[in-house]
């Protein structure tokens, strides 16, 4: 039997939704978001390339999130991980 094609579009957006688990600032004031960035390698470049977080190579353990990363990233968690009101 032959593996199944991944479909990584559903794995960034897995990734995305549990970015928003970690969603934090260092100051109040701060403008953007940080997440930790305790990923795949290629799904956090993916989300680079799309323009949803900032370069997530570097030494820091966490990545800063762009205002649309952040925004699709709470949607993502929300669409994926909330009761639906059929379920027990």
């Amino acid at each position: 039997m032959a593996e199944p094609e991944i479909d990584t579009e559903l794995i960034d957006e897995a990734v995305l939704a549990l970015l928003f688990l970690t969603l934090h600032k260092d100051r109040a004031s701060e403008p953007l978001w940080r997440a930790w960035k305790s990923f795949d390698w290629n799904a956090m470049g993916r989300l680079h390339e799309k323009e949803l977080i900032f370069d997530p190579v570097g030494q820091a353990k966490s990545v800063v999130l762009t205002h649309e990363g952040r925004r699709r990233c709470e949607e993502a968690y929300y669409r994926l991980f909330a009761r639906r009101d059929n379920q027990a």
